[in-house]
């Protein structure tokens, strides 16, 4: 049984990796030459996210960094900075997942909103603080809203597609941890 439950542990963090190899692969495939007119979701900020209120076992934040440090190199951000704000998101959000647990999705889906322009405004502060060039605030803006919008698809899929919902009160401890 305790061999089940490991097994079953390390598939869903493998596939976590793998689905975020998967959005990696797809945005740096060529499809077009010229470049797009708005900004697309973040959607590996948004599945750690979901992930990480839902079971946050499946996602450590030692696999969110290295997946999010990856996608900074990849797409040629500043590497470390957004994963670094990814993970302390991610934190953050771990500590309220007990709280949320009984709340409505709403509820959930506005921590997360707030949490994600706080990870948005806390990195174009930073950028712009060590003065490195950045996105127009326009495609930022874009991002951070499209990101939040995608977020009940991403908590959709996750749930219903790859089983990841929300801990009930039998499966966690005393201390509300899973």
């Amino acid at each position: 049984m305790a061999e089940d439950a490991r097994a079953h542990l390390w598939t869903m963090r493998a596939l976590f990796a793998a689905l975020c190899a998967a959005v990696i692969f797809w945005r740096i495939l060529p499809l077009s030459t010229l470049p797009a007119g708005w900004a697309g979701p973040d959607l590996i900020t948004a599945l750690a996210f979901a992930w990480v209120l839902r079971r946050p076992q499946y996602a450590p934040p030692l696999l969110i960094a290295a997946v999010v440090l990856l996608t900074d190199l990849m797409f040629q951000r500043p590497p470390g900075l957004w994963a670094a704000l990814v993970v302390l998101g991610c934190e953050a959000l771990k500590s309220r997942a007990p709280g949320l647990r009984d709340l409505s999705f709403a509820a959930e889906w506005l921590v997360v909103a707030s949490v994600t322009v706080a990870v948005m405004l806390a990195y174009r502060l930073t950028l712009a603080i060590l003065l490195v060039p950045q996105a127009p605030l326009g495609l930022s803006l874009m991002q951070m809203a499209m990101t939040v919008l995608c977020y009940p698809l991403v908590v959709m899929v996750s749930s219903l597609l790859l089983g990841v919902r929300k801990a009930k009160p039998s499966e966690t401890s005393r201390r509300g941890r899973i």
